[in-house]
C-alpha cells in the first residue's frame, strides 16, 4: 500500500497510541473521588479506592494463584460487591471472566466450567449445593473461592478458602496486566443454549471499552449517578453496565434478590437515580402492592430490553413516575447496542402515542456502525416501509469476537460480513427499526405470517392480564394458529372466550388465537419467557 504523507515518519507508539480497556476507569475514578461511595450493600459502604485496591488484590492473588493471561476465571455470583471487584480484577490480571448464570443446573455449570477451561471459580455460599454437584462430575477441578455474604439465606462453604483470605494473599499495590492487544478477550457469556450445548460469546477490550461509553452517551448519564442493581451482572456483564457506572464515578447499589419491596426500599433509601431491567422487572413495580411502595424521591430513569415491552407496560410504568428508556440487543454485541432515542417534539403527543413510539427499538449506538433490516438469504434491505418484515443485522466494533471453540457457528453468525440477529422486524420511515418477532417464533396461519408480539400486545392491552405470550400451535386446516399463555392479576377472572373476544376486537381475524391457556409462564434468570416449553405445551394441548 502506498504511503500517504501522514504515514511517513508518523508512527504508533506507547506516547500515542493505548489498547483501549474499560478498566482504566476505575482506576481514573479511584484517584480522582477515592472517598467517594462506590458500592452499597446492605449497611457495607465501600468507597472508590477501596474498590480499586481490592481489585488489584483480586488480581495479584488470581496471578499468584497461578492464573495466566488469556486464563479463564469464572463467577458463579448474584449482584454482590465480589461481583463487581470480580468485572474489574480478573481480567487485571490479564484472565477472562466467565460470569455463569446463578439459576443453571448442574450439567449445565459443568459444561460451562469445563469448556472455558475455568481455573478459578469464585462462588458464593447458597449456590454451594449446585457447584458441588457440577464439580462432582468433572475430572480437571478449577480452584474453588467462597464468596460468604452475609444476606445470604443459606449455604455453606464448599472450596479451599474464602474471598476475604483470597483477597489477603494478594498486593493492594498490584500494577494491571492491561491488554497488549484490545482484540485480547476480556470476557465469555454464554448463551441460553435451548437448542443443544450453549454457545460461548467471546467479548474484547475493546468493545467492551466502547459499549461502556455508548450506554453513558445514549442514557445522557450524569457525573454520579446512584444505579441499583437490578440487572444481573451475570447478563450480558450487565449490559457493560459496571464498567459504565465506574467511569461516571456512580454509586452501585447492590441487590441480592429482585422483588418489589426491595426495589423501592432501595430507591427511597439511597435515592436511586437509574436502573435496568427486563419488562418482568417492570411488572414488578407496576403491580406492586400497596404495602410494598414507598414514593419515589424522583423521577427514576428505567433502562429496559429483553422482550419487547408492550406499549400499555410503558404507558403504566411513566404514570408512576419512571422514565422509561427502550434499548435492544444480544448477548453476542454485549447487551444493548440500538436505542429508541426520543425526540422533544414527542412530548406533546398523547400518552398513548408517545408509549407505542418508545415501545420500538430504535436506532443504532453511536458505538455501532452498522444496523439494517434485510432478506436473510440476500442481505438486501427491506423497503422502510414499517410492514416489510426482514432480519436485524448489525455490525461493528461491538459485535463479538465470536463463539468460543465453535467456527462452524461464528461462520453463520457473520456470513456477508454482517452478525446475523435472528430476530424479525421491519425499519420505519425515520430510520427505527422495530421488532416483530424472533424468526423461530413467528406464526404461519394459512400462508399469513402473524407477529407474536403483536398479539401480545393486544392481550396486555386487557387490564386482567399481568403476564402473556404466543406461540404457534399446529393446527390440521391452517398448519399454525396462535396459542396465547396468560397470567392473570391477583384477584382478576377472565374467560378464554372472553380473552378471544377482547382480541378480536383488536386484530384481523386470522390473528386472534384459537386457544388461550392460563397461569404461571416459565421464564429464564433474565426474565425472558422460555417460549421453546409453551411450543411443547401448545403441542401437547
Amino acid at each position: 500500500m502506498l504511503q500517504s504523507i501522514f504515514d511517513q515518519g508518523l508512527d504508533r507508539l506507547a506516547a500515542n497510541h493505548v489498547p483501549l480497556s474499560p478498566l482504566g476507569f476505575l482506576a481514573r475514578t479511584g484517584s480522582i473521588y477515592p472517598e467517594r461511595i462506590a458500592i452499597i450493600h446492605g449497611d457495607l459502604r465501600r468507597s472508590y479506592a477501596e474498590f480499586h485496591t481490592r481489585s488489584r488484590r483480586l488480581a495479584s492473588a488470581l496471578v499468584r494463584a497461578g492464573v495466566k493471561p488469556g486464563e479463564t476465571v469464572a463467577a458463579m455470583l448474584p449482584n454482590v460487591p465480589a461481583m463487581l471487584e470480580a468485572h474489574f480484577g480478573v481480567p487485571m490480571a490479564g484472565a477472562v471472566l466467565n460470569s455463569l448464570n446463578i439459576r443453571l443446573d448442574a450439567p449445565t455449570i459443568a459444561f460451562m466450567l469445563q469448556h472455558s477451561e475455568t481455573k478459578v471459580l469464585l462462588t458464593d455460599q447458597e449456590f454451594a449445593p449446585v457447584i458441588e454437584q457440577a464439580l462432582a462430575s468433572m475430572a480437571d477441578k478449577p480452584l474453588v473461592i467462597d464468596v460468604m455474604d452475609d444476606l445470604a439465606r443459606t449455604g455453606h462453604a464448599i472450596g479451599a478458602m474464602t474471598f476475604e483470605a483470597f483477597l489477603a494473599t494478594g498486593d493492594p499495590d498490584f500494577d494491571a496486566i492491561l491488554p497488549a492487544d484490545e482484540w485480547q478477550a476480556i470476557s465469555l457469556n454464554y448463551t441460553s443454549g435451548t437448542t443443544g450445548d450453549p454457545k460461548g460469546v467471546v467479548y474484547h477490550h475493546r468493545g467492551a471499552y466502547l459499549n461502556a461509553l455508548g450506554n453513558g452517551m445514549v442514557w445522557h448519564l450524569p457525573d454520579q449517578p446512584i444505579y441499583l442493581w437490578t440487572l444481573p451482572m451475570f447478563h450480558c456483564n450487565g449490559w457493560c453496565f459496571p464498567w459504565t457506572i465506574t467511569a461516571y464515578a456512580g454509586t452501585h447499589v447492590c441487590l441480592r434478590r429482585v422483588d418489589a419491596a426491595a426495589m423501592f426500599e432501595a430507591i427511597a433509601a439511597h435515592g436511586v437515580t437509574h436502573m435496568c431491567g427486563a419488562p418482568i422487572v417492570m411488572g414488578m413495580l407496576i403491580n406492586a402492592a400497596q404495602e410494598q411502595r414507598k414514593p419515589l424521591p424522583h423521577p427514576v430513569q428505567l433502562m429496559t430490553a429483553a422482550a419487547p415491552p408492550p406499549a400499555a407496560v410503558i404507558e403504566a410504568m411513566e404514570a408512576q413516575g419512571f422514565r422509561i428508556t427502550h434499548v435492544y440487543g444480544l448477548t453476542e454485541v454485549y447487551g444493548p447496542v440500538t436505542v429508541c432515542e426520543w425526540h422533544p417534539a414527542w412530548n406533546e403527543l398523547p400518552i398513548a402515542e408517545q408509549a407505542r413510539l418508545k415501545a420500538r427499538q430504535g436506532v443504532r449506538y453511536p458505538v455501532l456502525d452498522g444496523l439494517m433490516v434485510a432478506d436473510p438469504e440476500t442481505l438486501v434491505p427491506v423497503p422502510a416501509d414499517g410492514e416489510t418484515m426482514g432480519e436485524v443485522f448489525m455490525r461493528g466494533n461491538v459485535v463479538m469476537k465470536g463463539y468460543l471453540k465453535n467456527p462452524s457457528a461464528s461462520e453463520a453468525a457473520f456470513r456477508g460480513g454482517w452478525f446475523h440477529t435472528g430476530d424479525l422486524g421491519v425499519m420505519h420511515a425515520d430510520g427505527y427499526i422495530e421488532l416483530k418477532d424472533r424468526s423461530k417464533d413467528i406464526i404461519i396461519s394459512g400462508g399469513e405470517n402473524i407477529s407474536t408480539i403483536e398479539v401480545e400486545g393486544v392481550l396486555y392491552r386487557h387490564p386482567a392480564v399481568l403476564e402473556a405470550a404466543v406461540v404457534a400451535r399446529p393446527d390440521a386446516k391452517w398448519g399454525e394458529t396462535p396459542c396465547a399463555f396468560v397470567f392473570v392479576k391477583d384477584g382478576a377472572g377472565v374467560t378464554e372466550a372472553e380473552m378471544i373476544a377482547f382480541c378480536r376486537q383488536h386484530l384481523a381475524g386470522y390473528k386472534v388465537p384459537k386457544t388461550v391457556v392460563f397461569g404461571p409462564l416459565p421464564k429464564t434468570s433474565t426474565g425472558k419467557i422460555q417460549k421453546y416449553l409453551l411450543r411443547d405445551r401448545a403441542k401437547a394441548l
